[in-house]
């Protein structure tokens, strides 16, 4: 994985990833709010990625809370797509069908997912979003991050970031 200014996860020099603010859903009023993706982009995004597809944009769902995430479906030649949207930062993940949690469930972007790296968006692989959360600087995540991944019982990356934690 590079590590950049796209990249939605950062390396601390070997010792571990950290993940931005606000990746969980979780924040500290003294920190301020949290960045909102925009919901506009994502639909225009999605749009033409189904145009890439060759299919249609089908229902989007935008984030409620305590969702962390945007979802809606794509379907094309070689079928339906569910994309995922981080209602924080601009991240898409695909995944085999519309569930309110995720865990290990992610899949490969198809070819079309392009259309949202043209847009702005990060597209995440299934190897980052199946990342063990024990990969994580512990810094990583605030003290109550930690504990509400272990009570949901979350063990990944892609189940921190695409969560319905409260």
């Amino acid at each position: 994985m590079a590590d950049d200014e796209t990249s939605p996860l950062i390396s601390d020099g070997g010792t571990g990833f950290t993940l931005p603010r606000g990746a969980t859903g979780f924040f500290r009023p003294k920190d301020g709010p949290l960045p909102q993706t925009d919901v506009r982009a994502f639909r225009a995004a999605l749009h033409a990625a189904a145009r890439a597809a060759g299919g249609t944009v089908g229902n989007v769902e935008e984030r409620t809370y305590p969702r962390t995430f945007h979802t809606a479906t794509v379907t094309g030649r070689a079928g339906e797509s569910v994309v995922l949207c981080h209602a924080h930062h601009p991240w898409i993940a695909f995944t085999p069908e519309r569930r309110y949690w995720y865990g290990e469930e992610f899949l490969a972007p198809p070819a079309w997912a392009r259309a949202f790296t043209d847009a702005g968006f990060v597209v995440l692989s299934r190897e980052q979003l199946a990342m063990p959360l024990s990969g994580l600087h512990p810094s990583t995540l605030t003290e109550g991050e930690w504990r509400e991944a272990r009570y949901h019982d979350t063990t990944t990356v892609g189940g921190a970031l695409f969560n319905v934690w409260d």
